[in-house]
């Protein structure tokens, strides 16, 4: 298959998901579920918007396009906070969908006249952007209030007895941090480039932190002895009222996307702050990795003193291998994907949920902004904690072991859960 024709199958896969999540009647689509999150109908025409301006303006926004000058602004994420959008004169969905169409057609125009020996780098942001979006409208729909607007998702495989909280140790020694345009021509500039670290041995979980070892934490008074958490962690769970993952009731149920059901007790668990996980980490004597131990573990194949493109190699992710692209709506028990494990046995590593690690947001040494200067650069000096792995949410057609996603300490709504780390 041609880059054309995968960079077109992409795309097509990105909008179909983006179309099945904002198929809804228009006041749905303006509702705002939470200040956290935007209203669908500003995620919809934000995701044309961007496709148009680095696909048919050329990353430039002062070059005409579109939409008037005072509308493209409306869609400008650094200008208008997400609390902010549902007050903003914003497209109605019928152009919205419109918009993004003509935008779409256009753009498949330009993607047939791409050169053969072109990676179509500026393709591969777009699709990584809008399946981005899909997620963030997936949290924002976790987050309604109401009767579900969606069934309970897809069968997931069964886990395996056994494999919750084991470890698998990490020998010390150098591997290869981040990627290259070569191997990976759509990573982005905060995966690039690679460079040879050298590591202490450590270990790591053999799989996430699951809900019935959460319970345990909850149950022996976790969340009320100041003990475990940092003092900003402990401030914020005082201020905020935690007592348990997001979305956790009192009588051993949870809601998810409006369906109320009994906690599974094998599943990684989801929804939690970085100040919970680390907390929940000091608390079970161990610690958070930091990002750079994760992707070693992820990536690194000892035996060929190289990087494998994915934890179990070259093959491209099937559902026997891991849980991506949202059918699922909620992570696979543990135990679920033996033969998606790493060269060192560690398992589950991409999708399912995402996983706090102890490292703030800073560039790779030789860091270079990307078309779009604007994508990591403006991060790097907040209280960002890296997140790694992806969830159940993300489309296997944007991740890879280099991905890193970050957020807020505070954050919550995401899907994000814990794999602890131990010092040897």
């Amino acid at each position: 298959m041609t880059t054309r024709e995968t960079l077109a199958q992409q795309l097509t896969r990105a909008r179909e998901r983006t179309l099945r999540l904002v198929d809804f009647d228009d006041a749905e689509l303006h509702r705002q579920y939470s200040p956290l999150m935007s209203p669908l109908v500003w995620d919809l025409a934000h995701i044309g918007q961007q496709e148009e301006l680095w696909l048919l303006r050329g990353g430039n926004p002062d070059r005409p396009g579109m939409l008037s000058p005072d509308v493209d602004r409306l869609y400008d994420a650094f200008v208008h906070s997400r609390a902010s959008r549902v007050d903003l004169p914003l497209l109605p969905p019928t152009d919205a969908r419109a918009y993004c169409a003509t935008v779409r057609s256009r753009a498949l125009d330009a993607l047939d006249s791409l050169d053969a020996d072109d990676s179509g780098f500026n393709f591969g942001l777009v699709i990584s952007h809008e399946n981005q979006h899909d997620e963030t409208m997936l949290q924002a729909l976790n987050l309604r209030a109401g009767p579900p607007l969606f069934d309970a998702g897809s069968a997931l495989p069964a886990g395996r007895a056994g494999v919750a909280g084991t470890s698998v140790l990490i020998p010390g020694g150098p591997f290869v941090l981040g990627v290259d345009e070569l191997t990976e021509p759509h990573s982005l500039d905060n995966e690039r480039p690679p460079h040879t670290v050298e590591l202490p041995p450590f270990a790591i979980g053999r799989v996430p932190v699951t809900n019935a070892e959460w319970r345990e934490f909850i149950d022996d008074g976790g969340y009320h002895q100041q003990r475990w958490w940092s003092e900003p962690g402990w401030a914020h769970r005082q201020e905020a009222g935690l007592t348990a993952p997001e979305f956790w009731g009192h009588d051993g149920t949870r809601t998810r996307f409006g369906h109320i059901e009994t906690i599974p007790a094998d599943e990684p668990v989801q929804h939690v702050t970085f100040f919970e996980a680390e907390a929940y980490a000091a608390w079970a004597g161990a610690r958070l990795p930091t990002e750079i131990e994760w992707e070693k573990a992820c990536a690194w194949d000892p035996v060929a003193g190289s990087r494998r493109r994915y934890p179990w190699g070259t093959s491209e992710p099937t559902e026997a291998l891991a849980n991506l692209g949202g059918d699922a709506r909620r992570p696979a028990p543990v135990g679920a994907y033996p033969a998606g494990a790493s060269a060192y046995g560690v398992e589950q590593m991409l999708g399912d949920v995402w996983e706090w690690t102890t490292s703030p947001l800073r560039p790779w040494p030789g860091f270079t902004p990307m078309v779009y200067d604007r994508y990591t650069e403006p991060f790097f000096d907040g209280d960002y904690r890296i997140l790694r792995g992806g969830s159940w949410a993300v489309s296997a057609d944007i991740l890879r072991p280099s991905f890193r996603n970050w957020d807020h300490p505070i954050r919550r709504q995401i899907f994000s859960g814990v794999r602890l780390a131990w010092d040897v």
